[in-house]
């Protein structure tokens, strides 16, 4: 079954709002490091669990052109369906 954008984009956030305080605003603009103040490690910590919630595995060198929410909501989007 393939999760749609949205249903994508519902995990990610859900699995943001697990890990930062309940006043942050998230949109698909918001830059995952530089706005939400995460480093690499809870970047990596973030990115197992959104792995482990869609059961995919995203290799490195596409998780280093994620930006933006948007950027990881596209890029698992296509791993999801093999684009």
């Amino acid at each position: 079954m393939h999760e749609s954008v949205d249903d994508i984009r519902i995990v990610v956030t859900a699995t943001l709002r697990a890990m930062l305080p309940a006043s942050v605003e998230l949109s698909d603009d918001t830059n995952i490091m530089r706005d939400l103040g995460m480093d690499s490690v809870a970047v990596m910590d973030f990115v197992m669990e959104t792995e482990e919630r869609l059961d995919i595995s995203v290799p490195l060198d596409r998780i280093s052109e994620v930006e933006t929410i948007g950027d990881l909501v596209t890029t698992l989007h296509d791993i999801k369906t093999g684009s």
